[in-house]
């Protein structure tokens, strides 16, 4: 019998506007053996949250309706994802940019468009940290 490895366990959240960004993340973490849920805004997302319980979330900045900063700030101030790690995705690089995902509660940062290996090396500072 062959057992599951321990990333299976771990639900990681994309939330981006952009089905190429989506996909991009979805066969990254899939191929390392994350289960991925997307989300095409913040709205989605939130919807999605409760029944899929992501341990990590990967959220845009610039999408309609509700931005990355205004989705972060809900998921912070939720009883329930507050200690959630959020990681602020932007093809902005800007100091500002990243002065603003941390005031409203985002863990980390990282600019698109983002390799398979800074996604991951992302992800795993978070298993590692979460682990301890």
């Amino acid at each position: 019998m062959t057992t599951a490895p321990e990333n299976a366990e771990m639900k990681i959240m994309v939330i981006d506007d952009s089905s190429t960004i989506r996909r991009s993340a979805e066969i990254f973490l899939g191929q390392a053996g994350y289960k991925v849920v997307l989300a095409g805004d913040g709205f989605d997302a939130l919807a999605k949250m409760n029944d899929h319980k992501p341990s990590l979330i990967f959220c845009d900045i610039l999408m309609p309706r509700l931005d990355g900063y205004q989705t972060c700030a809900l998921i912070k101030k939720s009883a329930r994802f507050h200690g959630t790690p959020v990681v602020m995705l932007s093809s902005k690089d800007g100091l500002f940019d990243r002065a603003r995902g941390a005031m409203v509660g985002s863990d980390a940062y990282l600019t698109k468009p983002f390799t398979k290996d800074s996604l991951l090396r992302t992800v795993r500072d978070y298993v590692t940290a979460v682990a301890k």
